[in-house]
């Protein structure tokens, strides 16, 4: 192919090397864009709960889709023998745990867990925070949330007696004596216990999607001039 003095040539093996990576990075592309998509439907979905009423937690079991990102309540008894402690959580740049704890649904053997905040992790990490925990029924209102499913665990041994590091609801449901509901509430309110209730929007994210789709594109486009400056040639003038 000649375009006045330059011809373009190019073998058939390159080519389709070339053409194979560029879909593949436009592909990548694409996926980062519907995931920024999907991130900031989620947004208008938690803003819009967040404004209805808070929804009563039941002593049956519950589908999490009815309340994921509602406002609830759950009135109840803390069961502080089956609190655990999730591992490596930063907040404002120290290390520390969020303290997990099984609240019994009045009086049937339903509980739902209950993400109390953030404790900073002392010197000594065998030495875990005390955590204050109220005697008798109380009220607990928050967020309903879902652990995400997708987490990276670089070790079997992720569960190390109180110290876990995520949190499986099935796993937990699995090691531990009691029966759970299928979501967990992100505890607010005032934090009288001494931990940090201050918790991330589900968005977090969507400008971390739109830059790595621009960088897979912007790879793409790299590719493709790569492989038309590779190709072109000058054709030499005849004596």
């Amino acid at each position: 192919m000649r375009f006045g003095t330059f011809e373009f040539r190019a073998g058939l093996w390159p080519s389709l090397a070339a053409l194979a990576t560029i879909a593949l990075l436009v592909s990548l592309g694409n996926w980062q864009v519907s995931r920024a998509a999907e991130k900031r439907a989620l947004q208008a979905r938690y803003d819009d709960m967040g404004r209805h009423a808070a929804i009563a937690v039941p002593a049956s079991r519950m589908n999490p889709e009815d309340v994921l990102f509602r406002r609830v309540e759950a009135t109840g008894e803390f069961v502080p023998e089956h609190m655990i402690y999730l591992d490596n959580k930063i907040h404002r740049g120290a290390v520390g745990y969020q303290v997990v704890m099984p609240l019994r649904i009045g009086n049937g053997p339903m509980h739902v867990l209950v993400n109390r905040g953030w404790a900073p992790a002392g010197g000594d990490r065998s030495v875990l925070p005390a955590v204050a925990t109220p005697r008798g029924p109380v009220k607990v209102e928050g967020m309903a949330t879902v652990p995400t499913q997708k987490i990276l665990e670089l070790s079997p041994e992720t569960v190390q007696g109180r110290v876990w590091e995520n949190l499986v609801l099935e796993r937990y449901e699995q090691r531990m004596p009691i029966r759970i509901q299928p979501v967990v509430i992100e505890q607010t309110g005032a934090a009288g216990d001494g931990l940090v209730r201050e918790w991330e929007r589900p968005d977090a994210g969507v400008g971390k999607h739109q830059v790595r789709a621009l960088t897979w594109y912007l790879l793409a486009l790299t590719v493709a001039i790569i492989y038309v400056v590779v190709n072109v040639r000058r054709i030499e003038a005849q004596p």
